[in-house]
């Protein structure tokens, strides 16, 4: 039912999805599906860490075996492709409405975190530069894929070779790091 909830996010869209809406493309009555599940919130949430498990797997896969830049563009490429195939399961990652205890007890969205860390350290950032870097790629990949996918882009320059220029600049960013560890250091005191 996870599996159906999710391919009904990409058609509608994540904040469309609702168990009638699910129940209609089972042809049953909503009635039968709260034997499967409590409620909206309850089958969000699942699409949510379904979605989350899928992109981790793919990132996963990507960076495998790689390190430094190579690393950080299959992550980033990863990351789009998904996002690109998968609107509505992308949507559920970024779900600002989850219940906090559900993040937080998720080993799905702390190996993303794991995985984005993994990655950064062949930077040599360490914290909180690593919380830093991760939030800004984030920022950047996310940014980028909602532009593209809503059409915000309509200079006559390839959409792909933009996207390609914007993880050279990243590249260079992340080995060009400002760290923020005087700053810490400062903080802990003599």
């Amino acid at each position: 039912m996870t599996e159906a909830a999710a391919e009904l996010a990409d058609a509608v869209g994540f904040e469309n999805i609702t168990v009638s809406a699910l129940a209609r493309s089972f042809k049953v009555k909503d009635a039968s599906l709260y034997s499967h599940v409590k409620n909206l919130r309850d089958l969000r949430e699942r699409v949510a860490l379904l979605a989350a498990e899928e992109l981790a797997d793919r990132i996963a896969a990507a960076v495998a075996g790689r390190s430094g830049k190579e690393a950080m563009v299959a992550f980033a490429n990863a990351y789009r492709d998904y996002a690109l195939a998968h609107p509505g399961r992308y949507a559920a990652t970024q779900a600002v409405q989850l219940d906090p205890a559900l993040l937080a007890r998720s080993t799905v969205y702390i190996r993303t975190i794991e995985l984005t860390h993994a990655m950064l350290r062949a930077y040599r950032l360490v914290e909180p530069d690593l919380t830093d870097a991760g939030r800004l790629l984030r920022s950047a990949f996310h940014g980028y894929i909602n532009l593209e996918a809503n059409g915000g882009f309509s200079h006559s320059r390839d959409v792909q070779r933009s996207w390609e220029q914007a993880l050279n600049g990243l590249h260079l960013l992340l080995e060009n790091w400002p760290s923020d560890s005087s700053h810490h250091a400062a903080e802990e005191g003599p």
